[in-house]
């Protein structure tokens, strides 16, 4: 992480185009081919620092309160890794955005950017998966059964109810903007899984074994439910970054990502996959 931050603050001081990998292996008092041993190239040299923020986003989530649904869950988590003070400080949101605006600037260091986004969505869907199992656990447990059947079933929401907060009209571009993402998300999982393929692992059709053709189903779908989340944070820090407003209040990144979050209220984040019958 040494080497980390003093690459980020010669980004910072000096530029990405003036920062070799020399000087950041002086800055953090280390040999360059020590520099070349963990990274190679100077852009990767970052990757730590982003990488951080993206587990800690994961660890709020995994820490989320066990009954909360996955909506509540991914606005606890928000809160608890962008807000200002307790994630973040205001002074290390500064280097976010510039180390941000020079990953949109600089094709290498946004493909890094990239890289760590597509592994913390990997992360996030393992949280999703291990939510699920202990919510799963606890619903079918003789006592959760006997209190389902001694109380009479909720009314079902209404087709579109929200559950969260109305959004403002750019709350709702916002979601637009995620809705894009997700949709490409989409598009990938269901490439992944082409009818009449082997899902199972073990050389049967997934005609012929459905329960062991359901797994697969659910992971793309938890996968498709992760880059949705994902890219709902991920949307409002870079929308964030490229302004000049401050890391809190309404323009903040924790308000943007908790009104993407919103605007995807419709999103059937616990779906599991269609059951045959």
């Amino acid at each position: 992480m040494e080497i980390a931050r003093a690459a980020a603050g010669l980004f910072v001081s000096r530029g990405l185009k003036a920062t070799r990998a020399e000087d950041i292996a002086q800055a953090a008092g280390i040999a360059p081919r020590t520099f070349y041993r963990y990274f190679a190239t100077k852009e990767e040299a970052v990757a730590p620092l982003y990488s951080a923020g993206a587990e800690r986003w994961a660890e709020a989530l995994r820490e989320a309160p066990a009954e909360l649904p996955v909506p509540q869950a991914l606005e606890h988590a928000v809160r608890h890794t962008l807000v200002t003070g307790r994630g973040v400080s205001a002074a290390s949101w500064e280097w976010v955005r510039t180390l941000i605006r020079l990953a949109v600037a600089s094709p290498a260091l946004g493909k890094v950017w990239a890289e760590v986004c597509h592994t913390s969505e990997t992360t996030i869907a393992e949280v999703l998966a291990e939510r699920a199992a202990a919510t799963e656990a606890r619903t079918s447990s003789p006592q959760a059964s006997a209190s389902t059947a001694a109380e009479p079933p909720d009314a079902p929401d209404a087709p579109g109810a929200s559950h969260g907060a109305h959004t403002s009209n750019g709350a709702d571009a916002a979601g637009r903007t995620v809705a894009a993402v997700a949709a490409a998300a989409a598009d990938a999982d269901a490439g992944a899984l082409p009818e009449g393929r082997d899902l199972s692992g073990a050389g049967v059709l997934a005609s012929e074994a459905p329960d062991a053709a359901e797994a697969p189903v659910a992971s793309a779908r938890r996968r498709f439910t992760a880059a949705v989340a994902s890219a709902a944070v991920r949307v409002a820090v870079e929308s964030w970054a490229v302004t000049d407003a401050a890391p809190t209040g309404p323009q903040g990144p924790a308000e943007l990502a908790l009104h993407n979050l919103r605007a995807l209220h419709g999103f059937a984040w616990e779906a599991g996959p269609a059951k045959r019958t």
